[in-house]
């Protein structure tokens, strides 16, 4: 092959698999700020339109490691089509829905499709440069996961307004499309001669038996009763499940865990940290979307809601490619106990809402929020690579991509039981309704709060590692740690 068909090759490899990062990260942070207009839409309550959320991410902490599995033995750039295929399906299926059920089953689809797209992506990336050129691919692929993230609830908050909440769904579908074309013509096929061919389905279906029933019983707990027999059986299938998962990994050739890893501190600290922080932002977003736009709270429209939730979305991925030189400085797991206290400090603000607030109010501590979770992401996401051996930096960034659907899926359904129970407490109470929303919106803001404290030990967990060099590489990667673990330059040092 000559250079510049080479380097047309590559430029295509670049275009679809960044074009679809981009639209992928867009189309999940913007579906929290459609719920309202969904709801109304279809006649289901938000709290199970809360599924339409925690299903996408239940889907993909289970489909994310297997999914790269399958394009290492299948074919990275046939799999890769599978996700793009799916996530057409799924974005017709939801913008064509009439209930809440045709919505949440779209998003589960969608679910498998995102972390399938992202995992192949990205090794589709990887395997088509090196070097130089590859780094700078791989820098591009995390600035676009990162506009997307930041970008997604302003779209959907356009579109809304515009087109209804159907035109995000039909506009990424077209994307999708245009990516599936550009990878049938630019992009080869290829795949890991030395990999196995064993895949670890059992453990995908086991991650997705223990965390649906646990993300159930938090979300009815309040309804059932925590101690009733539907939420104790829910709990009880989640914990069998959680032992069968590890009896399997035990036993499969090419587990989706590789349990010997969880006896490295740093991987495990910092794991856990890039779950809470996922997880407490996750669920922040899904609050103040809902909270923005009820009549009986600041009554925003959702281009205004939108917009109101920016400094939380864009400040966080703004501030992060300024990280890495601060965690070369200081060390990283004291930048990440840092942004974790400065995360808490902004959720224990939230949490002294009054129903008398207005946006300005939110302001400060949602930039506070940004900027924690810019400074702990990044960091955490860079000591799960660098703390492995080369060979294992596949599985750590794996692992700590499933962390972050998890911490999502966990956090969200958490975050929204807490907000309908003490709404529906205060009300039956006889308080008004703007005073029972920002009670429920303060309750559930404590709760991230002590999460993030619960980061702040996570940072003492991870104890001394290397922190990345503070290359252009290493800011992208930080950027992208909202949404997906890059590796870094402490990881190559290795």
């Amino acid at each position: 092959m000559t250079i510049p068909d080479k380097a047309v090759a590559t430029g295509g490899v670049l275009a679809a698999t960044c074009l679809s990062t981009l639209v992928v990260n867009a189309n999940t942070s913007a579906v929290s700020i459609l719920l309202p207009a969904i709801s109304e839409d279809t006649g289901t309550s938000v709290d199970t339109l809360q599924w339409a959320v925690t299903g996408y991410s239940l889907v993909g902490a289970a489909v994310i490691v297997t999914a790269g599995s399958l394009g290492d033995v299948f074919g990275r750039r046939r799999v890769f089509q599978l996700g793009l295929l799916l996530f057409v399906v799924s974005c017709v299926l939801i913008a064509l829905s009439t209930t809440g059920g045709m919505v949440i089953a779209g998003r589960a689809v969608q679910g498998a499709a995102g972390s399938t797209i992202l995992a192949c992506g990205l090794s589709l990336l990887s395997v088509a440069s090196s070097g130089a050129e590859q780094l700078r691919s791989v820098s591009l692929w995390g600035a676009a996961a990162a506009v997307g993230a930041a970008a997604g609830p302003l779209l959907g908050g356009v579109l809304v307004d515009s087109t209804g909440w159907q035109g995000l769904f039909w506009i990424d579908a077209g994307v999708a499309v245009v990516c599936m074309v550009l990878t049938y013509f630019k992009v080869a096929e290829s795949r890991d001669p030395n990999r196995s061919r064993s895949i670890d389905f059992g453990g995908a279906v086991l991650v997705a038996l223990t965390l649906s029933p646990l993300v159930l019983a938090l979300s009815k707990g309040g309804d059932w009763g925590w101690v009733s027999f539907g939420t104790v059986a829910c709990l009880a299938v989640a914990i069998g499940s959680g032992f069968g998962f590890v009896a399997v990994e035990r036993r499969v050739a090419v587990p989706l865990l590789d349990l010997a890893l969880l006896r490295n501190r740093i991987l495990v600290g910092s794991t856990i940290a890039i779950l809470i922080g996922a997880g407490t932002i996750n669920g922040l977003m899904y609050l103040l979307s809902l909270y923005f736009q009820n009549p009986q709270a600041l009554g925003f429209s959702p281009l205004e809601a939108g917009l109101a939730t920016l400094p939380a979305t864009a400040g966080l991925v703004a501030i992060a490619p300024l990280v890495p030189r601060l965690a070369a400085k200081l060390g990283g797991r004291q930048v990440v106990g840092l942004g974790f206290l400065i995360t808490a400090a902004g959720f224990a603000v939230i949490g002294f809402t009054q129903s008398s607030w207005q946006y300005l109010a939110f302001l400060l501590p949602l930039v506070a929020i940004a900027v924690g979770m810019g400074m702990s992401n990044g960091p955490a996401s860079s000591a799960a690579t660098a703390s492995v051996s080369a060979d294992e930096v596949g599985a750590a960034s794996g692992v700590s991509n499933m962390a972050r659907y998890v911490g999502a899926a966990v956090a969200t359904a958490l975050a929204a039981t807490i907000y309908s129970t003490v709404i529906a407490n205060r009300t039956a109470s006889g308080h008004p309704e703007p005073d029972a929303l920002a009670a429920g919106l303060a309750a559930a803001s404590w709760v991230m709060a002590v999460f993030s404290i619960a980061g702040v030990l996570m940072a003492v967990v991870m104890g001394r590692h290397r922190a990345a060099q503070g290359t252009v590489h290493d800011a992208a990667a930080s950027a992208a740690a909202v949404s997906h673990t890059l590796p870094t330059s402490a990881a190559a040092e290795r």
